[in-house]
């Protein structure tokens, strides 16, 4: 990212120490971190689940999460030392000085809401617009962070729109009030890649035009080299190394920090090929699927056979997790049906029958919004059993551990933890368990990697070949991450707009001649290149120009 000359130091972080009660006595979750942060300047943080990235970006706006506990160190925010400040003043500079941005945007928004109220809220109630000016100018954000109908997605609820738009609102949302700091933690996490280059270049854009400072956290240091001046690694609450992107990316001195450029490259695995089946074990037949007026899904045909794996891959608003929400029974299709064994499923999932409901199980992308963080694991895992099976007592806690143990988690150490206890890799493997515990034959992975670090998106796609081939299970796997296309799946369908444009075997989608648009996919995956969204960018418009004067 090109920025000005060093300016002054806005943001400082000295020996910061955080510790967390986990039951077991206290946890350290930061020891010791420094942080220095120029006006005008980007910092990326990066590092594997765990690391404690997320509780450093939250902590250096003057906010610690419930159980934690500043126990040593310094943070001064542009003169003000947010550690020994009132919780009152720190809330006057949050929001209106310094701006976060989470990983998780449909665990921050409110359903009962509509987007444009939540979007200008912060500006209208620190008295920085007035309502007018406040829609007016979030509207322009929309459209400056390419949302679809800029004028009318505010009047959208939340479960109305894509994971990858609700990240891009709750980018606009942070963006309005101009903060002096921003803290963008794994902002395009949910995203798909065309997508992704598109808000990279936003946020980019937004955060140079405004002059302000940025804390870029995510597991993905490609990403980061786009946006950062420098970079600092972080591993279990300590940092490993910091240098300018150039050096971190070059020249990295810590093995730690070799593994994480390295892990990108992710190779595929040994694949058996399926044995053949004269009846697919699902089959989506011309399925088209709406919200009210908006068309979602037009036509789409998939065969899915017994033990194999289909990706499906687009951009953010193709249809890609609608149609999980059809197949499953969620969202009732206008045309077409699903077929399971053989058979015409009910298009409601609340008229299927058990058999039925318990053969095809969901694991969605945000494992902290997927369980209830009131039950222990061994409660949510145990619940299926419950339901499906009938199981009580003994018979049902030793059917319980060897789940535990089959998702590599000890029974004893994880069984009666609560999910805040877990990390992300953790909470994601307890899903896998409790979609496992009703015994399917097919698993839809809808994102159920994109929110892990890499390395432990790594651990949870070896996890999910190893079930795989000891259960026979089918996998549908929606992702927007192309490295794991190629490392898992069989066959490929490619979506765009809600209709199916190409469609095959993995070999042949991802080898050239490409179809246009797997094309376009497969240049938007980062490369460990600083200057690669320039060089996207740049071409990109030069291939509009050219398409304008034809």
């Amino acid at each position: 990212m090109k920025t000005a000359a060093p300016q002054a130091m806005l943001l400082s972080v000295r020996g910061l120490t955080v510790e967390a009660d986990a039951g077991r006595g206290a946890v350290r979750i930061l020891d010791r971190v420094d942080l220095s942060l120029a006006r005008g300047r980007v910092l990326g943080i990066i590092g594997e689940s765990g690391a404690g990235k997320s509780t450093l970006g939250l902590v250096a706006m003057g906010f610690v999460r419930d159980g934690c506990r500043i126990t040593g160190g310094a943070i001064q925010f542009d003169g003000v030392d947010l550690v020994r400040e009132s919780e009152e003043r720190r809330r006057t500079i949050r929001g209106a000085r310094i701006a976060y941005v989470a990983q998780s945007a449909i665990a921050a928004f409110n359903p009962a809401h509509r987007l444009i109220d939540q979007s200008i809220e912060v500006a209208v109630q620190h008295g920085l617009r007035t309502r007018a000016d406040a829609v007016r100018e979030t509207v322009d954000l929309y459209r400056r962070f390419r949302l679809p109908s800029p004028e009318s997605m505010g009047r959208r609820y939340p479960h109305q729109v894509s994971g990858g738009q609700l990240q891009r609102v709750m980018t606009a949302m942070a963006m309005i009030v101009k903060p002096d700091l921003v803290i963008f933690d794994e902002p395009t996490t949910a995203l798909d890649v065309t997508t992704q280059i598109e808000v990279l270049a936003a946020i980019r854009e937004a955060v140079e035009s405004i002059g302000t400072s940025a804390i870029y956290i995510s597991h993905d240091l490609a990403l980061v080299a786009q946006m950062a001046d420098r970079i600092m690694v972080m591993r279990a609450g300590r940092v490993v190394e910091e240098g300018d992107t150039a050096q971190i990316l070059n020249q990295p001195q810590e093995s730690y920090t070799r593994a994480l450029l390295s892990v990108r490259r992710r190779t595929p695995m040994a694949r058996r090929t399926p044995a053949a089946a004269e009846v697919p074990l699902l089959s989506v037949k011309d399925v088209t699927a709406a919200y009210g007026a908006t068309v979602a899904l037009q036509e789409v045909a998939i065969d899915i056979g017994p033990g194999s794996t289909v990706a499906v891959v687009g951009e953010s608003g193709s249809g890609k997790s609608t149609l999980a929400r059809v197949i499953t029974g969620l969202i009732p299709p206008r045309r077409g049906r699903i077929e399971f064994e053989g058979r015409v499923l009910s298009p409601r999932y609340d008229r299927r029958t058990k058999e039925d409901l318990r053969g095809i199980q969901m694991i969605v992308q945000t494992p902290d919004t997927a369980l209830n963080p009131r039950l222990k694991v061994s409660d949510a895992i145990g619940r299926p059993l419950e339901f499906y099976f009938g199981l009580s007592g003994r018979v049902k806690e030793r059917r319980l551990n060897e789940l535990l143990e089959e998702i590599e988690l000890d029974p004893v150490e994880y069984g009666q933890r609560f999910p805040d206890e877990l990390s992300g890799g953790q909470r994601q493997r307890v899903c896998i368990a409790r979609a496992l515990a009703a015994a399917p034959r097919l698993l839809i992975c809808d994102e159920a990697t994109s929110a892990l670090d890499q390395l432990v998106a790594g651990e949870i796609l070896k996890l999910l070949d190893r079930l795989q081939r000891e259960r026979s299970l089918a996998y549908l796997f929606i992702t927007h991450d192309l490295s794991t296309v190629r490392a898992i799946a069989d066959e490929v369908v490619v979506m765009r707009r809600g209709r199916v444009v190409d469609a095959g075997s993995r070999a042949r989608i991802l080898a050239p001649p490409y179809h246009p648009y797997t094309e376009l996919l497969l240049s938007s995956v980062p490369e460990m290149d600083p200057s690669w969204l320039d060089r996207v960018l740049q071409a990109r418009g030069a291939a509009s120009t050219e398409t304008a004067a034809s």
